[in-house]
């Protein structure tokens, strides 16, 4: 979304080009391989581990952090790979977000017309707002020791991630939406 964003506002007649059928299908390639493959190296770690104690995992599906809580092995290695694995995906990927993000509001600044940097930065704002609840939530959910642990607070940040972010987006874009708003003002007038 955010390149997608970006070529729109910052490089518009070429957005036809740069978002080619054949070029989204290759982002949409490349995200699916990296999500694929990445979680491999954890799960070959863990997969040796053994359990001590009680089986149950305290959380809402099987989360790496509360799976480290339940060995008695030593859990450094997954640890390090955590960070390293978070700070090569999860991080690089926001700060590759954020740098568009800062490409699109020059842009919208240059804008003259009010009404046209009003529409530029309405377009970009829900994305953002969902990108930083996203990756705020991820980053320190994944990004801290497991010592900090806690499982009501490990439960809240995945609930955020897992079910605001998938109800937000869509729930923001259709805010947005004229049409959507004619029919509510419609049935609010109705209603009052």
């Amino acid at each position: 979304m955010a390149y997608d964003r970006y070529v729109a506002i910052c490089r518009p007649l070429h957005y036809s080009i740069l978002m080619s059928p054949k070029h989204c299908a290759q982002i949409v390639l490349a995200v699916w391989v990296i999500g694929l493959f990445d979680p491999v190296a954890h799960t070959i770690l863990i997969a040796n581990f053994s359990y001590c104690r009680s089986h149950h995992i305290d959380h809402f599906f099987c989360d790496v952090t509360p799976l480290l809580k339940l060995t008695c092995t030593d859990t450094f290695t997954v640890e390090l790979w955590t960070y390293i694995d978070g700070t090569l995906m999860t991080v690089s990927a926001f700060i590759l977000t954020l740098i568009s993000y800062v490409f699109i509001i020059a842009n919208i600044l240059k804008i003259q017309s009010t009404s046209g940097r009003h529409k530029a930065f309405s377009t970009c704002s829900s994305h953002i707002t969902c990108v930083i609840i996203f990756y705020g939530t991820i980053i320190s959910l994944y990004m801290r020791p497991t010592s900090m642990y806690s499982p009501e607070q490990n439960k809240f940040f995945s609930l955020l991630y897992i079910i605001l972010i998938p109800m937000l987006n869509p729930l923001l874009y259709t805010l947005k939406n004229e049409d959507f708003k004619g029919v509510f003002k419609r049935l609010v007038k109705k209603i009052f």
